[in-house]
């Protein structure tokens, strides 16, 4: 029978490299006719060779009264350095030729050999041990997700859809301001990563206040206050430009570079030669070409240094460029002078719901915080439409309320049970949660717009 001796080989086993061959016989044939092979594995250590493990046929690994734990260990692992290196060397091309295997079917044998059909007998019993151990188990998702979904008791998830100062509010027949209270919708949730357009990056979430019914889409109205439209009110768009500044040299540089991207070493050479040329080209004499090759250079090694020899500076090609959007902030100021003890209530039942719905919640067991409610401002006209002629919102987040309580200056509070104070000034800091983007103006000119 046909045996062959792989190369020799020093993977680690454990955290000891060991030289390893293996020693790969053909033991007879199947019953269906094919080839079949055994193999020695077996430690080298000077001129003394001991099998520490034997692989069958089928790939089973029994390990050798003379192995030691640290081998043991490494033979019932199918992915330790040690069986990688062993299957390596079962199908090294010496070995292939050694027994003479030529036919697919014979392949297929020397193959199942290696252990590698084998796996499931000889890899580590546990699957766990398998995993990643820093990637989070389903169970502990499940957690996660469970966590996340529960709020501490006590935490506010609805108020009432009709608070409104005064209690004789008709905003059917005046302008008022209407924040609705919503529940805050993440931009990149799972609901809102799948109903993302494909073709289109980032969250589909839309955070424009609608202009019927005054909330946002995708987003859970749980509670509405309707006040007055207070004086000064109004609105500041900014985006962020800044000053950018580019030199000849630079932007030789920068051609330069460009046409090695473009063109490769052929474009690359091109603009070098061009700028070449363009410097050579500033006057016929070269008196001007010299000078601003001069300049260049002092400008590279010190900026003042130019200015002490010519008196002159690079042109620094300044221009204004475009950075980013901005947030857009609206502040309101409200007065409150509750004229009985119904209206009193309410002005405390308002003022409450803003500083409570703006509060940080937390999870059920406190392992998590979670963000505030969030609130869809709108100016409506009589009849409850949205104000043509007053700016539109995007979908806030209230980031300051502060409540004076003697806006005249002394205290003074009504008689009788309530005990309410006699007038209340409140002012709202709101934020917008994402930037103002020209396609949602629309192509209609029927609003002011954002």
């Amino acid at each position: 029978m046909a045996s062959a001796t792989s190369p020799q080989a020093k993977p680690n086993v454990g955290t000891t490299p060991t030289i390893i061959q293996s020693k790969v016989t053909e033991i007879g044939k199947s019953t269906d006719g094919n080839r079949q092979f055994k193999t020695e594995i077996q430690k080298v250590e000077g001129s003394t060779t001991t099998t520490i493990g034997t692989m069958d046929a089928a790939g089973k690994v029994t390990p050798a009264a003379t192995a030691n734990a640290a081998e043991k260990t490494a033979l019932a692992d199918v992915n330790s350095p040690l069986r990688k290196e062993v299957t390596k060397q079962i199908t090294d091309s010496k070995v292939v030729k050694d027994l003479g295997v030529t036919t697919e079917q014979d392949k297929k044998a020397l193959n199942t050999a290696t252990g590698s059909g084998a796996a499931k007998n000889t890899a580590p019993t546990n699957p766990e041990d398998k995993k990643d151990q820093t990637a989070p188990t389903q169970d502990q998702k499940n957690a996660v997700n469970k966590e996340n979904a529960t709020f501490r008791d006590g935490t506010r998830l609805s108020y009432s859809q009709d608070m409104k100062y005064p209690l004789d509010l008709k905003s059917e027949l005046q302008d008022v301001i209407k924040f609705s209270i919503l529940e805050y919708s993440p931009s990149l949730s799972k609901e809102n990563q799948q109903a993302s357009p494909t073709g289109q990056f980032g969250s589909s979430k839309s955070r424009s206040v609608q202009l019927e019914g005054g909330g946002v889409k995708g987003s859970k109205i749980i509670g509405v206050i309707t006040l007055p439209i207070p004086a000064r009110i109004g609105d500041s768009n900014t985006v962020d430009w800044g000053k950018g500044e580019l030199n000849p040299l630079e932007e030789s540089l920068a051609g330069i570079a460009q046409g090695f991207f473009d063109g490769g070493v052929a474009g690359g050479e091109k603009s070098l030669d061009k700028t070449g040329k363009d410097i050579q080209g500033t006057n016929k004499n070269g008196d001007l070409s010299a000078a601003i090759k001069s300049i260049f250079l002092t400008q590279g090694i010190n900026a003042s240094a130019a200015k002490r020899a010519y008196g002159s500076v690079i042109n620094n090609n300044v221009e204004l460029l475009f950075d980013g959007p901005s947030l857009r902030s609206h502040s309101f100021t409200f007065l409150f002078y509750p004229r009985d003890p119904k209206e009193a209530i309410m002005v405390r039942k308002i003022i409450r719901a803003f500083k409570q719905s703006m509060s940080v919640k937390r999870s059920e067991s406190s392992l998590l915080l979670k963000p505030p409610h969030t609130f869809a401002i709108q100016y409506m006209t009589s009849g409850q439409k949205a104000h043509p002629y007053l700016t539109r919102f995007k979908e806030c987040a209230l980031t300051s309320c502060n409540v004076d309580y003697t806006p005249d200056g002394t205290y003074m509070t009504y008689g009788g049970d309530e005990k309410s104070m006699t007038a209340y000034s409140m002012g709202l800091t709101f934020s917008e949660l994402e930037p103002i983007f020209d396609d949602e103006y629309g192509e209609d000119d029927d609003n002011v717009g954002f």
